[in-house]
C-alpha cells in the first residue's frame, strides 16, 4: 500500500486558491454533511469548541470518501496531541498560538521523526494502514502539512523569522485574537485590525509561504485573496446554522 496523496498540501505548493470552512460542530454526522458541500478543506476544530482527539477519528473517515482535505486544529502546541492526531491519520494540521520561531520548531519536531523530531513510533496506526505502509515512519514527512497560526500583533513582529523555520507549510492569521492583543476585542473590522492583516498577508507570501485566514465576511474574505491568502476560510458552521435559523425566524415574525 503507497502512502496517501496529501491533496491540500500539494495545493499549496501549486499556488492554487484553497476554499474553506470550519467545523465546530461535534461528531461525524455534520463532517459528511459539510464533506460534500464543495468546500476544498475543512478544519476539524479541537481548541475552540467541544470536540476531543477521539472525535476526530469519526469525523476524519466521515469526510474520506469525499474529495475534501481535513484539517485538524489541535488545542495546543504539544507534542503529545500532535502525536496523536498524526497517529489517527491527520495529515494536516493548523497549530494555534505560534509566537516565535522556537514555538514554530517546536510544532516541527512534534510532526517528524527521529532524528529530524520527537514524534513517538508505534506501528500499527490508522496513518500507517495500521502495518501496511512498510516505510511510513521513513515517509510519513513527505505527504505532512505544518500550518501554524500567528494571531497576535506579537507574532505578527516575527513573521519572517517564523517563515524561516524548515517545516512551516503555511501561515495563518487569527483575526480575532488579532484584534484582542491589539486592543481591539470584537472589533475584526477595526481599521488598524484590517491594516495589520493586510501587512500580515503580504509579509507572509514575501516570505514564501501560503497565507491564510478565516473570515465569515464574503467581501472581506475576497480582500483577503486580493491580498495573497491562499487558503481562505469563509465561514464556520455554527455560525451558518445559527445565522440562516435567525433569517427564517425573524422572516415569520
Amino acid at each position: 500500500m503507497t502512502m496517501p496523496k496529501n491533496a491540500f498540501k500539494q495545493a499549496l505548493l501549486d499556488g492554487r486558491q484553497q476554499i474553506g470552512l470550519w467545523n465546530a460542530l461535534t461528531g461525524p454526522l455534520v463532517a459528511e454533511a459539510l464533506a460534500g458541500c464543495g468546500f476544498d478543506w475543512i478544519v476539524i476544530d479541537t481548541e475552540h469548541a467541544l470536540t476531543d482527539v477521539p472525535d476526530t477519528l469519526a469525523m476524519m473517515q466521515a469526510m474520506a470518501p469525499y474529495p475534501v482535505s481535513p484539517v485538524v486544529r489541535p488545542a495546543s502546541n504539544d507534542v503529545v496531541l500532535i502525536k496523536r492526531l498524526l497517529d489517527l491519520g491527520a495529515q494536516t494540521l493548523v497549530v494555534p498560538y505560534v509566537q516565535d520561531a522556537e514555538e514554530a520548531r517546536a510544532a516541527v519536531a512534534a510532526m517528524r521523526y527521529a532524528p529530524r523530531g520527537i514524534r513517538g513510533v508505534a506501528g500499527m496506526t490508522r496513518a500507517g494502514r495500521f502495518g501496511a505502509i512498510p516505510d511510513y515512519t521513513q515517509r510519513a514527512e513527505e505527504e505532512l502539512c505544518l500550518i501554524v497560526q500567528v494571531e497576535t500583533a506579537e507574532a505578527l513582529t516575527r513573521i519572517e523569522e517564523i517563515a524561516a523555520v524548515d517545516g512551516v507549510d503555511g501561515m495563518f492569521i487569527g483575526p480575532a485574537d488579532l484584534a484582542a492583543s491589539m486592543g481591539h476585542p470584537g472589533e475584526l473590522m477595526h481599521p488598524e485590525v484590517v491594516a495589520a492583516i493586510e501587512d500580515g498577508i503580504c509579509r507572509i507570501a514575501a516570505a514564501g509561504k501560503p497565507p491564510g485566514i478565516l473570515t465569515g465576511d464574503a467581501g472581506f474574505a475576497r480582500q483577503c485573496m486580493g491580498w495573497g491568502t491562499r487558503f481562505t476560510a469563509v465561514g464556520m458552521d455554527l455560525s451558518l446554522m445559527v445565522n440562516a435559523a435567525r433569517q427564517l425566524s425573524a422572516a415569520f415574525r
